[in-house]
Order: C-alpha cells, then structure tokens, then sequence
C-alpha cells in the first residue's frame, strides 16, 4: 500500500521538544481514525531550540503525517484546526501532499525498539529489523560530537557518544537513539520510509526522512 507525506503549515510561538504523545492526543482528537490506525505516521515538529525543552516554530515547521494514499481524505478536516500541545497552542493551516523520494541515505529523529536501551544491542535490534524486511543498508547510530569529542580517552560504557533521546509516554520516559540508515537502492528506501521500524511512529518514533547532503 503506497503511502504519501501530507505536510499542513503551523503558525504559533513555540512548543515542547518531546511532543509526540501530546501532538498524537491532539491530532486524534479532531481525527479519530489517526488514533485506531496502525498506518500512519506523524513526523516530529521541527524548529529552532530555546532552551528549557521548548522549540521556536519557524517558517518552515509543519504537521506532517506519513499516511496511505488512501486515507488522505481522512486527515484533511485537520486544516484550520487548533491543537493543544502541552502549554502552547498551534493552528494548522493549509495542507500540501508529497511522495516519497528514494534517498541513498535516511535519517530518523528517534527509534525506540522495546527491549533495548544500549547502543551496541540496540543497532543489532536495528540490523535484524531491517533484514526482516529484506532491506539492504548500512545502519549506523548517530553521535554526539561534542560528548564523543569529551570522552577521547575514557573507558566506553556510561559515556556513549551515541544520541540516546527519550520520548515520555503516559509519564513514562523510553530511551531510543537517532539512527541512519545509508547504501540503500531505490526500492529499499521507500520501502523503509513506508515501514519504518521499531515502534511507535504514530507519536514521531521511527519515521525516516532523507538525509539532506
């Protein structure tokens, strides 16, 4: 089933890094087909960080989810929409729909693979995932530079360099970490950006995006 981005624009001040679970509980609240659907995606909210957890929205911040073609219907009423994220408030604006585009290399914000917290573990949980679905890649986490750079010298272990993110779910806190996904053929691209892996992408886990070069 060949799935689509829909990207609606988003004008308000700002909102919390960790939006995920309050973006879904507002997004299934104007849609509620979002919150039984175990197709659709929602893209974490870019923007500008300023401190204390918050994100600036800038001009180009929209709410975009990663849906099949055929539901798209089902998304529009969101357009014009207010949605309570957290403390702030943002209002949705005019929607635009875009395919996805093979890229040799995909980047996701967050994957979460339940059961696995540390780095090395979690990138074999990411290779076995990947070879399931017949996708050949080279799967990589993402550092930190400035802790990789601050531990040259230090034993490994507590200071990994790798970008472990947390997502808090129903007050619970996940651990995930940033993950690239390179030398991948066409085929294998879309494919991954129409799965993802890992779990919970309807609250922004395991939604790659190509890498811009």
């Amino acid at each position: 089933m060949a799935k689509v981005d829909v990207a609606f624009s988003l004008t308000g001040s700002s909102i919390p890094v960790d939006h995920g679970y309050c973006l879904f509980s507002a997004v299934s609240r104007v849609v509620p087909q979002v919150h039984k659907s175990r197709e659709i995606g929602i893209h974490p909210i870019s923007g500008r960080l300023i401190g204390s957890r918050t994100l600036a929205l800038t001009p180009t911040s929209c709410l975009t989810l990663r849906l099949p073609q055929e539901q798209l219907g089902q998304v529009l009423p969101l357009a014009g929409k207010l949605l309570q994220l957290g403390d702030s408030r943002v209002r949705v604006g005019v929607p635009h729909t875009r395919a996805l585009r093979p890229s040799k290399r995909l980047y996701s914000r967050v994957v979460i693979i339940k059961g696995f917290s540390e780095p090395q573990l979690f990138l074999d949980a990411v290779v076995r995932q990947l070879a399931a679905l017949g996708i050949h890649g080279e799967a990589s986490l993402v550092e930190q530079q400035g802790v990789a750079d601050s531990n040259v010298g230090k034993l490994s272990g507590s200071h990994s360099p790798y970008l472990r993110r947390t997502v808090r779910i129903c007050s619970k806190d996940i651990v995930g970490f940033a993950v690239l996904v390179g030398n991948l053929r066409e085929n294998d691209s879309v494919l991954l950006q129409e799965t993802g892996i890992g779990g919970r992408r309807r609250f922004g886990c395991g939604v790659f995006v190509p890498v811009k070069e």
